[in-house]
């Protein structure tokens, strides 16, 4: 499902405008950047779980050539989905 049509569903469902439901979506993308970045993780009892956690740096091989690089530290974000998520979808 694309953003849009994620917009559309929700102003189906909500009986909101195709304009509202775009701006609560972003609203929410935002303020999950927002909690990311303030308190490292995003808690949405049921669905699941964003945290962003640091990725030690390393050294690597570029598979096409063999040649080592290194790769620095750096915060990646990741989701852990909740049990009513993983039972919906398992439906």
């Amino acid at each position: 499902m694309s953003k849009q049509e994620l917009i559309e569903y929700a102003a189906a469902n909500a009986g909101l405008t195709k304009a509202d439901a775009g701006r609560a979506l972003d609203a929410i993308m935002e303020g999950i950047k927002e909690g990311l970045k303030t308190n490292g993780k995003v808690t949405l009892v049921g669905f699941g779980v964003f945290e962003s956690k640091q990725r030690a740096a390393r050294d690597c091989r570029n598979p096409l050539t063999g040649e080592k690089i290194h790769v620095e530290a750096k915060n990646v974000v990741t989701f852990k989905a909740g049990s009513k998520l993983k039972e919906s979808v398992n439906e």
